[in-house]
């Protein structure tokens, strides 16, 4: 259920689909200096999904990135008493049912600021992604902002990624432009991600990028760098 990628961290991978087509989605846990765990877009919780997590750590921190990925973070919250949620901006109206601690921004919270950075990639309002990165892995944490579709892809999910330039490489599809509303923001937000020092990169869709991760997400978005 659980699969460690490097020390102190691990994905935990489910079926989830998007307007009918089957993209997966993907959570991923990082266990801090004090043994509690941070769940990064968290997905449906069993019983044997539970127990692992329990086996490594105390889930205290749950992070709900964007404004697509907020499904399971309120019921994955309720089921840790001392488990507490942060979420994307945005969410505090589209989901006021959530009981969280406080919206993310740039400035990573106190609870995890010496192991984990944060920032709030702008520009983009339909996701409103915080993106987060794993110090000493060195790995990027990403839902929306890159995908990584190869042969694992159901057949119709690997036609459609075809189409918009997303099958068989890393990055944003040929769509993504049309998402950032603001080139300016959005260019200061990925330069500032871009200085961490990271080689891994997990999408929430596709496959994890075991390296490279820095010059391909460069690359990826070329187009918004060199405007």
């Amino acid at each position: 259920m659980l699969r460690k990628l490097s020390d102190d961290i691990w994905i935990a991978e489910r079926s989830q689909s998007f307007y009918g087509l089957e993209v997966g989605t993907r959570m991923t846990v990082i266990r801090l200096a004090d043994a509690s765990l941070l769940l990064h877009s968290p997905v449906s919780l069993d019983a044997e999904l539970r127990g692992e997590l329990d086996s490594i750590g105390r889930v205290r921190f749950v992070v709900a990135p964007n404004r697509v990925h907020h499904l399971y973070a309120g019921k994955v919250a309720e089921a840790y008493p001392e488990a507490r949620l942060w979420i994307a901006p945005g969410l505090e109206t589209k989901r006021p049912d959530l009981s969280f601690v406080a919206v993310l921004g740039d400035e990573a919270p106190a609870q995890w600021k010496d192991q984990v950075d944060q920032v709030f990639f702008r520009g983009r309002p339909y996701e409103n992604e915080v993106v987060f990165f794993h110090r000493a892995s060195r790995t990027l944490l990403l839902c929306d902002l890159a995908f990584n579709f190869g042969p694992r892809a159901p057949t119709l999910t690997r036609l459609l990624m075809k189409l918009i330039r997303s099958y068989g490489r890393f990055g944003p599809s040929k769509l993504d432009p049309l998402l950032i509303r603001d080139r300016a923001a959005a260019r200061q937000s990925l330069q500032r991600i871009l200085a961490w020092d990271f080689d891994r990169v997990v999408v929430a869709h596709g496959e994890v990028l075991e390296s490279g991760g820095n010059q391909a997400l460069r690359e990826g978005y070329r187009w918004l760098l060199d405007a």
